[in-house]
């Protein structure tokens, strides 16, 4: 096996210290007022011999690793990928790079994942947080990391986050449906009990009590696409008056539109849908749908600009920041009301 070139051999070949290596290395040679002449000889013998800096020493001695942990829900589904990509680009132009993995929603997967992370000693965290983890995020920022919640909070936690005004955002999409003539609006949400869904379901809910109508909920308590598409066609065929519905996220958005498709139900004739969270398929599909559109690049440069200033070395801010963005309704063909 070929031997590992060290900073100790390129220091003892030209004949310097190992300390003006690591300045020059590190960038700091006009600093510490190296001559160019040394600079040059060192970046070169550093090329030639393809010098790889061992990372983990070099963690070990600064404190730091420049990457980011990011633990979204699924990395799969198009908004999480967005905010993912948005995010690595503008952490690597800042000298940091991105770890990533997908949580399932599954709250031990996540409790490991973060203790991963914390193995790599990882520089801060950006988290998509399940239920249950409270007490991880606090043992994090407790070791001096910094931790930004992204899409969700934690009730019980302190803790810097960004995510749009669910509760406001759901109030408009059903008051959207209500003002374009919608009588009976159904509502399709998770079963779940993670704070955004909440606020999303209590817009909802107002919604439809200022308008004096009768809410009629439907919480998908199934992981498997088929059974989802089985139980809101339950509920279509239990509620035959239905003439729009709202659904609470873009992957119950898609298998609803499954489930109309297999009830051959006439979109917005039959049924008018809204859904949460746009989607090119969405745009794409006949008819377009109407969606909930959340900020998604403001979402992600909030959320590492955030972490960014926190991981500053002058900064000794302790003061939480919860930043609530709104979001947009796009209104398309699939809530027209069809006369």
């Amino acid at each position: 096996m070929e031997k590992r070139v060290s900073i100790n051999d390129i220091a003892k070949q030209l004949g310097v210290s190992i300390t003006t290596v690591s300045f020059i290395l590190n960038g700091r040679a006009k600093e510490k007022r190296i001559s160019d002449k040394v600079v040059k000889n060192v970046l070169d013998l550093v090329e030639e011999v393809n010098y790889k800096p061992n990372t983990l020493a070099r963690s070990l001695r600064t404190g730091k690793t420049n990457i980011i942990g990011l633990l979204v829900e699924d990395i799969a589904n198009p908004f999480f990928g967005s905010i993912a990509r948005l995010i690595e680009g503008n952490a690597y132009r800042n000298g940091y790079k991105i770890i990533y993995s997908s949580t399932g929603n599954d709250t031990a997967k996540a409790r490991e994942l973060m203790q991963m992370f914390r193995d790599r000693h990882v520089d801060g965290y950006i988290v998509v947080p399940p239920e249950g983890v409270g007490s991880e995020i606090k043992a994090i920022m407790a070791s001096g990391k910094p931790v930004v919640l992204l899409d969700r909070y934690l009730p019980e936690v302190d803790v810097d986050s960004v995510m749009i005004d669910n509760k406001e955002s759901a109030y408009q999409a059903t008051e959207h449906l209500i003002l374009n003539g919608f009588k009976q609006i159904g509502l399709i949400t998770l079963n779940s009990t993670q704070p955004q869904m909440q606020d999303r379901l209590s817009g909802y809910n107002e919604a439809m009590k200022h308008y004096g109508m009768t809410e009629r909920v439907e919480k998908i308590a199934v992981e498997n696409n088929d059974a989802i598409v089985d139980q809101i066609k339950s509920f279509f065929q239990a509620n035959p008056d239905l003439d729009a519905v709202l659904f609470l996220t873009n992957y119950l958005c898609r298998m609803g539109l499954k489930a109309t498709k297999a009830m051959q139900l006439n979109i917005p004739l039959d049924l008018a849908v809204v859904g949460f969270d746009d989607y090119d398929l969405f745009e794409m599909y006949t008819p377009t749908i109407t969606t909930v559109a959340q900020p998604i690049e403001q979402i992600a440069e909030s959320a590492i600009n955030l972490l960014l200033s926190k991981l500053e070395p002058a900064n000794t801010e302790t003061k939480f920041q919860k930043l609530v963005l709104p979001a947009s309704l796009i209104a398309r063909q699939s809530s027209v009301k069809q006369f």
